[in-house]
């Protein structure tokens, strides 16, 4: 099947594109964008792996479902494109970031600089639903990402990976931590931010990690 995304992760990931799951998936989502409203934009859909090739990741972020508002989601998990209102966990992570950093929220919420530097954005469900929250949860793009991360995890040392919220947690409960920096917290969700995500010093951490690696920091 040909997929168009970024040649290291076609190479990386040729086996789960030859899969039956991911040919099911393939016609699920292409019905999707023909009769319904659906996010991100569909030559986006591949926009974290097109921004951060395979050889290139130093920290992974993992989120869940993209942005399902109009003009949100392109495609990195918790980025919103410029000019679109900072959502509530994304707010949070720019307050964590100064609280722990002394770095001062920006003026947009394009992460699209963190992905070039070699941050996995990494939603669990590449695409949704306009306005309707998980509509595309348990067709296959679980799978698909169970296989990206264990292919991250068990093919390259020293990443950082981040794990906010019980649900990134479990999907990298794999992960070996003599390989590789596994952080974990609570979501950055106003629901629960204040109970461990405020204060967890994530991004200080990942950064002397890196620096210890001999890897260069990441610009928050």
């Amino acid at each position: 099947m040909d997929v168009k995304i970024e040649p290291s992760w076609k190479s990386a990931l040729k086996g789960e594109f030859e899969k039956e799951y991911f040919a099911r998936l393939t016609d699920f989502v292409r019905n999707e964008y023909k009769t319904k409203l659906t996010f991100p934009p569909a030559a986006l859909i591949f926009n974290a792996f097109d921004q951060c090739p395979f050889d290139k990741v130093k920290v992974v972020i993992i989120g869940q479902d993209p942005y399902h508002g109009d003009g949100q989601a392109h495609g990195l998990c918790f980025s919103v494109n410029e000019g679109i209102a900072f959502p509530p966990s994304l707010l949070n992570i720019f307050k964590e970031i100064d609280r722990d950093l002394g770095k001062t929220t920006p003026s947009n919420g394009n992460l699209i600089r963190w992905a070039q530097q070699g941050v996995l954005l990494l939603n669990a469900t590449l695409t949704v639903q306009a306005h309707l929250a998980g509509s595309h949860q348990n067709k296959g793009w679980e799978t698909f990402t169970d296989a990206v991360i264990h292919k991250l995890a068990t093919e390259k040392e020293h990443l950082v990976f981040m794990l906010w919220g019980s649900y990134a947690q479990k999907k990298g409960a794999f992960i070996d931590s003599n390989h590789h920096l596994v952080l974990k917290s609570v979501h950055p969700s106003p629901l629960s931010a204040y109970r461990g995500f405020i204060g967890n010093n994530h991004f200080s951490m990942a950064n002397q990690y890196l620096k210890d690696k001999g890897e260069s920091v990441i610009e928050w």
